[in-house]
């Protein structure tokens, strides 16, 4: 199998893949010294037809149509793969199903493809090829075959896995929680939100994150300007440490810690001392910001407690506990965090109204002979205990 070289081979190739019901996605990248990944080839198969698309030799603009279609897209662990297509075809496929995601619905732990191929289909696949040369031209068959057995078989793994879906109720879940990893992919790398990656900057209030807010926002666009992976334009910390001390000159920004020879590089850092005057120059807030809800002191014993219960429930249901809820989930469930996932859609159905109980007062965990976790209901009689003397 030869991989797709002529404009006109792939636009014909993804027309007909367009007219199928749904079709399989890869794509393979590179992108340890850049910000964007750079694609070094794309991997599509339906119906019985399988392609592989060389986006050295040829565009794969062509490839907008087949997004945008109706078709189905059918990945795994599609996270960095929308990622590749928002920025090489400026667009996201209409709707996707993530057979990693459905997997974890059955029970699943965040499956490798091998581990599904391998459980689903009694099929083993070559080892992963982390330390592939992607952009080596031609690529050697061994390359191309591993590549391709990636999508060959996905069409017929979807299909098991909604079959199991159905047969369990859950297919709508795993449907929402896909749409929800689209959705999540239109708003990523949103340089306006770039701050929140940082723990630093979420512990400070008032001028000092406002300007730390405005200098991460500045490091992701200038990042992606230049296709530089944001750690060599700057630090985490040096965003921090510059919001402190607000630097005026070019010997006082490269004194900083945190900042190290290698970032602001190519006139990076006048730019950046610029950022910093408009800054001065601007209103920036001196209050504190608004922070979420908090867990109140007193019941942060019950995230421990409701923590072990839901994991546990998790696995009784085969569930990924981690796709039901982390602890962080949790939390905000208990602080009434109206943007909690936990208190939406598929995980309401299962965690709301338990935890509503326990928080109530309605219900209690207990350890049952098994010595596992189990809620039953409250008698409100407390038990006598020794008395301190």
């Amino acid at each position: 199998m030869q991989p797709i070289t002529s404009e006109g081979e792939l636009t014909a190739v993804l027309a007909d893949a367009a007219s199928a019901k749904s079709y399989a996605i890869d794509t393979e990248f590179h992108r340890e010294r850049t910000y964007h990944p750079r694609l070094g080839l794309v991997q599509v198969a339906w119906k019985d037809q399988l392609a592989l698309i060389d986006p050295l030799a040829v565009s794969i603009a062509p490839l907008k149509d087949l997004l945008a279609s109706k078709a189905l897209a059918v990945l795994h662990a599609a996270e960095q793969d929308l990622e590749v297509f928002k920025h090489e075809c400026h667009t996201l496929p209409k709707a996707i199903f993530d057979t990693q995601v459905a997997a974890g619905f059955i029970g699943y732990s965040s499956p490798s493809l091998a581990t599904i191929h391998e459980r689903l289909l009694g099929v083993k696949l070559a080892k992963q090829a982390r330390l592939w040369d992607w952009f080596q031209r031609p690529l050697p068959q061994n390359m191309l075959e591993y590549a391709a057995a990636d999508v060959a078989r996905l069409l017929e793994i979807k299909n098991i896995l909604c079959e199991d879906l159905r047969v369990r109720g859950r297919l709508s879940w795993a449907q929402e929680e896909c749409a929800l990893l689209l959705e999540r992919a239109n708003k990523a790398r949103d340089a306006k939100n770039a701050w929140r990656k940082i723990k630093e900057v979420s512990r400070m209030e008032g001028q000092p994150q406002a300007v730390a807010k405005a200098l991460a926002c500045w490091r992701e666009e200038h990042a992606s300007k230049v296709n530089q992976p944001v750690r060599h334009v700057l630090s985490d910390l040096g965003v921090a440490v510059i919001a402190q001390r607000m630097p005026s000159s070019l010997k006082q920004l490269r004194n900083l810690r945190g900042v190290e020879p290698r970032n602001l590089r190519h006139g990076a850092d006048e730019e950046l001392l610029e950022v910093l005057d408009d800054l001065r120059n601007s209103d920036l807030p001196t209050a504190p910001p608004v922070k979420p809800l908090k867990l109140p002191v007193e019941l942060k014993p019950a995230v421990s407690l409701i923590s072990s219960w839901v994991a546990q429930h998790a696995v009784e249901l085969e569930l990924n506990p981690a796709l039901l809820a982390s602890r962080n989930d949790i939390e905000d469930l208990i602080a009434g965090n109206p943007d909690c996932k936990a208190a939406k859609g598929w995980r309401a159905e299962i965690l709301a109204t338990p935890v509503q109980q326990l928080l109530g007062g309605a219900v209690a965990v207990a350890l049952d002979p098994d010595g596992k976790l189990a809620l039953e209901e409250r008698s409100g009689r407390p038990i006598a205990l020794m008395a301190s003397n």
